[in-house]
């Protein structure tokens, strides 16, 4: 007659769920990460002006917002006004460890001009040889 042959238990896992999962995932992430910026809101000027071109190192990022208060993207806590005199300081600092770091202005498209001049002023002061300034692009 017939016999029924035995069959082992499979005992692999199935990782296609997991795959699954981690896809979902992947795309959460890739959709949600634009929209958690860290920084200053500040409303810059629009221009139309070349992107600057980024070497290995990041720029370093001087604001300063509508209320003339100063900003550095240094540090841990990039959303904490920074004293003139500690802007300086940490900037002349960066330099010395990285001397070709490029250093950007940002203000505000409402801050008064003379704001402007006396950071550019003061990372001057500190050593830079040269600021660039930041702008939005026009639409």
């Amino acid at each position: 007659m017939y016999t029924r042959k035995r069959r082992r238990p499979v005992s692999e896992i199935n990782v296609v769920p997991y795959i699954d999962v981690m896809l979902v995932l992947l795309i959460i992430f890739m959709v949600t990460s634009p929209l958690v910026s860290q920084g200053v809101k500040v409303d810059l000027p629009k221009a139309s002006a070349e992107p600057i071109e980024q070497k290995d190192n990041p720029p370093l990022i001087a604001s300063v917002d509508v209320e003339g208060k100063y900003y550095l993207n240094l540090g841990d806590d990039e959303e904490r006004p920074v004293a003139p005199e500690d802007l300086g300081a940490l900037v002349q600092a960066q330099l010395q460890k990285q001397p070709d770091t490029p250093v950007v202005v940002k203000g505000d498209g409402q801050v008064a001009y003379d704001k402007v001049i006396q950071l550019m002023v003061l990372l001057q002061s500190a050593g830079v040889p040269s600021v660039g300034l930041m702008t939005d692009p026009k639409e």
